[in-house]
């Protein structure tokens, strides 16, 4: 009887496995300092690549060493039970390493019909790539063995496989299968230890596939996005994938994650992997290495597209470039891609600290370069937008005033950093062209709170920060806060007060001829009509003509005082002067307390004379008026 027959059990003593059959052993075979004390006929029988080591060297007690055995010393142990006639237990997670062995030891069907290769592929073929939960785990084994697996295309199969699940419809890839953590029957309902509970299963989204894929290596998620791209899966789909996979290994996109899962429907939120349910969840944890490696393959899986969320994304990845201190090449393709459709970002993520030595608080120079990149691209059609809009495409004609926009908010958010240089504030302004801005109250609002946080600025530094903005493109809200800032230079304030009198004028002049606040026009430039323009121009008409009659009022006034001033000190170098004139107090006209010099001749009044004089003085409706109010004169 042979000893495969009298085969009863393995069992290891230290670091070396014996197998109990009767007979000593014959043949020792180390694998990974792991030695095997076995007998030459049962593998030699099933193992081609044994019986012709065996063939080359015939001796009574043979040792070989097998170098660079896929799978180890657990994976030799299984060839070696199944040739020695014990049951083999094949499951989705020895799968692929027990291929890779079995093709290492050469165990084809010319060393015994029904060989071990026969009987993996058979396995392969009928049970695990039929199964989304096997062909996950299948893929997760085969970390270690993916240079033999990809030669035996076991890998690629896989990887087809599972991109064709994605593409279909979950509930079709068997019965019982794992999904978000419950066990769901042919009807659709949910199974408990096995009892139909009666309860429906949510429908599954699009993205039921990504918490699965996620707890592959890096290396095998890189291969399976790329098949899915030729499988001709929607870049939507896929960048949602990559998207979850970096938001579970990379560090800083926490924030980013709890506002996206916040928003997202309650099966997201209670999405349980079908590995985690089946496998020991693997370690998040990444090395800064690893991070680095996982963030470039990221960027380099990552269309060319166009979308608010995904910019959001990038700038996310940017932060995370950042943190970690990846190369500059990275940086820059990040920069140069958010800067292509930087109108779709937003304030929040465009502040972005600085994590190197640098002394400001956030990373401007970043952000001007992004500006540069969306001023220097040709055109828009560069990126084409995501369709179906899962990732909220989106391009408007006035990219460049949103842009300006942004670019004026974030100079108001980073003005308050005390150590933030004018040349700094001057070259983020003048990164955009002429033109972009159809006002400068944003620019102006930015510049104030840059000049209230750095007190200690010249007027010579304010000034050139100053000449950055186009006075004729002020608001009259912003020239009337402008007027009367004691920040601004005094040549700025004067600018601006004559920019105000022309948009005035030419608002009144527009309003006088048209009735209308409509569209009017100054040199160079379109006055924008704003809420409450038309209310704001008929108020200043208003103002006006009621100053130029304040004004004809008091020049009648004050010359009709001169006059009576002379005629006083006419009458007061005569000594024959009255005390009192009863005309002037029933004209109601009251005169200050007499001069020093005239204290000596007493309390003098005009004559009756001198007030006729005075009544011939005023105007002609004064003359007339009995009742008119006294005034008070200063002399």
């Amino acid at each position: 009887m042979s000893p495969a027959a009298k085969v009863s059990e393995f069992h290891r003593e230290g670091n070396d496995w014996f197998c109990r059959t009767g007979l000593p052993s014959d043949i020792t075979v180390v694998v990974d300092d792991v030695k095997f004390h076995l007998h030459k006929f049962p593998l030699v029988s099933k193992c081609g690549k044994l019986a012709r080591m065996y063939e080359d060297d015939k001796k009574s007690l043979w040792t070989t060493v097998l170098e660079d055995f896929p799978g180890g010393s657990e994976t030799f142990l299984t060839a070696a039970r199944f040739c020695y006639g014990a049951r083999v237990d094949f499951t989705s997670k020895n799968i692929v390493p027990t291929h890779c062995a079995a093709e290492y030891l050469d165990m084809t069907s010319e060393y015994g019909e029904d060989n071990l290769i026969s009987q993996v592929e058979a396995f392969l073929h009928k049970h695990v790539l039929r199964n989304w939960k096997d062909c996950i785990l299948a893929l997760q084994s085969s970390s270690h063995v993916l240079k033999s697996a990809e030669k035996l295309q076991t890998i690629p199969k896989l990887m087809n496989a599972v991109s064709t699940m994605v593409c279909t419809d979950p509930s079709l890839f068997g019965w019982p299968m794992m999904m978000y953590g419950t066990l769901q029957s042919p009807g659709g309902s949910i199974l408990w230890n096995g009892i139909n509970t009666g309860a429906r299963m949510r429908s599954s989204g699009s993205d039921w596939w990504y918490e699965d894929v996620s707890y592959l290596s890096v290396d095998l998620f890189r291969r399976l996005i790329k098949t899915m791209e030729t499988k001709g899966i929607r870049a939507e789909s896929l960048v949602g994938a990559m998207v979850y996979y970096a938001r579970k290994y990379l560090p800083g996109l926490g924030r980013w994650q709890s506002r996206r899962t916040s928003g997202s429907s309650n099966n997201n939120k209670s999405r349980t992997s079908v590995v985690s349910f089946s496998l020991a969840a693997a370690s998040s944890f990444m090395s800064p290495v690893d991070q680095i490696a996982l963030l470039e393959t990221i960027l380099s899986l990552l269309p060319e597209k166009r979308g608010r969320s995904f910019c959001k994304f990038l700038l996310c990845l940017l932060r995370v470039a950042f943190i970690l201190g990846v190369d500059g090449s990275c940086v820059k393709q990040l920069e140069r891609r958010i800067g292509m459709q930087l109108e779709l970002a937003t304030l929040e993520n465009l502040l972005i600290l600085n994590y190197s030595d640098s002394e400001t608080l956030y990373n401007v120079d970043c952000v001007e370069r992004m500006i540069r990149h969306f001023v220097s691209s040709s055109s828009s059609s560069e990126l084409s937008d995501f369709s179906p809009p899962s990732l909220d495409p989106g391009m408007s004609p006035s990219s460049l005033r949103k842009v300006a926009k942004l670019v004026d908010s974030y100079m108001a958010e980073v003005a308050s950093d005390v150590n933030l240089k004018p040349d700094k504030m001057r070259s983020l302004a003048a990164a955009l062209p002429e033109g972009s801005r159809p006002l400068y109250d944003g620019l102006y609002r930015a510049f104030d709170i840059y000049f209230k946080e750095h007190p200690w600025l010249s007027d010579k530094d304010k000034e050139q920060l100053c000449n950055m903005m186009d006075y004729q493109r002020l608001s009259i809200d912003a020239c009337a806060h402008a007027s009367h800032n004691d920040r601004l230079p005094l040549r700025v304030v004067l600018q601006v007060l004559f920019f105000e009198q022309m948009h005035l004028r030419t608002a009144l002049a527009g309003g006088t001829n048209t009735g209308t606040a409509h569209a009017m026009t100054v040199p160079g430039q379109e006055i924008v009509e704003r809420d409450g323009w038309v209310t704001v121009v008929r108020q200043n008409q208003v103002l006006k003509v009621d100053m130029q009659k304040m004004r004809s009022r008091v020049g009648e006034l004050e010359e009709e005082f001169q006059n009576m001033k002379r005629e006083m000190k006419k009458r007061v170098s005569k000594p024959s002067s009255s005390v009192s004139s009863p005309r002037l107090v029933k004209m109601g006209c009251k005169f200050l307390l007499p001069r020093a010099s005239d204290t000596a001749h007493g309390s003098v009044s005009s004559t009756p004379r001198s007030a006729a004089a005075a009544e011939h003085a005023l105007p002609r409706s004064s003359r007339h008026s009995k009742h008119r109010k006294s005034f008070s004169f200063f002399g």
